[in-house]
């Protein structure tokens, strides 16, 4: 792997000094980008532009040869695991992914596989190298999966769901059975991220997209427990001089702000917060790391409005090491490519009198 040039996002996550805050985001590659547009036209549908290292490499590099950003994210999609057990991941127009096979007692959860990722999931491994390659030192670059929690209620549900009734259903009649589908996930999270890493990725992020939506001791159970163990499996380096010898990892729950100092102590190097959390009432900022968290709806509003809100979030944070400037949740595929643009030069400006690198 070639030198790093841009450092910033890794020095943050280890709560390093930086010369201005970092900036990524969430579904930085993606549908409001014309370019992406082209390329999703040209794979034909969403699976094989996931599945083609060429075009994942080429999405992942747009945003990056677009903007001054601080990291990129390889293209991939968080459902990528649940295909590899078999359970035929594919998308529907305007309705989100959808399962053909669907999971729905413990029967079902026995005969899932645990995927080998340089097999079943090797496509993003070649993913990761080739992007790596061209990146050629640029900037960091992030590997992700779904959480088990997250990826299980994709797999209950069959899709995208609003009330989560099957998998609570599971949760609170059949708890082994959900434990069992959950440790075979964390099993299977491990190993692919693990590969990963190994591949090239020189930071993780685990997405807890549907963790809010547990009460709080379900949440400590069902969906923090198992992100703890993957982190307790992942082979993460050490830290020394050389910023690249660890692999600093990311937990996000969207809605999860509540619980805050429970995720800070799972081992995690920075949490994802998005924009509920007012970062000011964070008391360990300096310590840990934070990841937000701008609401990404105000993209759709004027130059200084956006300047605005990002000049809020960065006093709120203040003048502590560890802060990546990030949306709440990901970008919305009709935000104004120069609002972009916008935001990520208020950020690396107006970030400059809180550091002193």
């Amino acid at each position: 792997m070639s030198q790093l040039k841009n450092d910033r996002y890794l020095r943050a996550l280890q709560c390093l000094p930086v010369d201005y805050t970092p900036i990524w985001m969430m579904r930085q590659a993606g549908r409001y980008l014309s370019e992406y547009r082209q390329l999703r036209a040209k794979a034909g549908d969403f699976m094989t532009l996931c599945q083609t290292p060429e075009l994942a490499c080429e999405a992942t590099l747009q945003p990056i040869a677009r903007y001054k950003l601080d990291a990129a994210i390889i293209f991939s999609d968080i459902l990528t695991i649940p295909d590899a057990m078999g359970l035929g991941l594919h998308f529907e127009a305007g309705e989100g992914p959808k399962f053909t096979k669907s999971i729905t007692c413990m029967s079902d959860i026995e005969k899932l596989p645990i995927p080998d990722p340089n097999q079943s999931l090797n496509y993003v491994m070649e993913a990761i190298r080739l992007t790596q390659k061209e990146l050629n030192g640029k900037v960091p670059l992030i590997g992700f999966s779904g959480s088990p929690w997250t990826l299980a209620t994709y797999m209950i549900e069959g899709g995208s769901s609003k009330a989560f009734t099957k998998i609570k259903k599971m949760l609170y009649s059949e708890p082994k059975a959900l434990h069992r589908l959950l440790e075979k996930l964390a099993d299977s999270v491990a190993l692919y991220l693990n590969a990963q890493i190994e591949a090239g990725a020189q930071s993780i992020m685990i997405f807890d997209t549907w963790g809010g939506v547990l009460s709080h001791q379900s949440y400590q159970t069902f969906s923090l427990h198992y992100m703890q163990l993957i982190l307790s499996k992942l082979k993460r380096g050490h830290k020394t001089s050389d910023i690249t010898s660890y692999v600093p990892v990311t937990l996000f729950t969207k809605g999860g702000g509540l619980w805050f100092d429970s995720i800070a102590n799972t081992g995690c190097d920075a949490i994802g917060v998005d924009w509920t959390v007012n970062l000011s009432s964070i008391a360990s900022k300096g310590k840990i790391a934070v990841q937000g968290n701008l609401d990404p709806s105000v993209l759709y509003a004027d130059k200084l409005t956006i300047e605005s809100n990002v000049s809020t979030i960065l006093n709120e944070f203040g003048a502590y090491s560890g802060h990546i400037f990030n949306l709440g949740h990901g970008i919305h595929q009709d935000i104004p490519v120069e609002h972009v643009q916008y935001l990520i030069d208020a950020v690396h400006q107006k970030s400059k009198r809180f550091h002193h690198d």
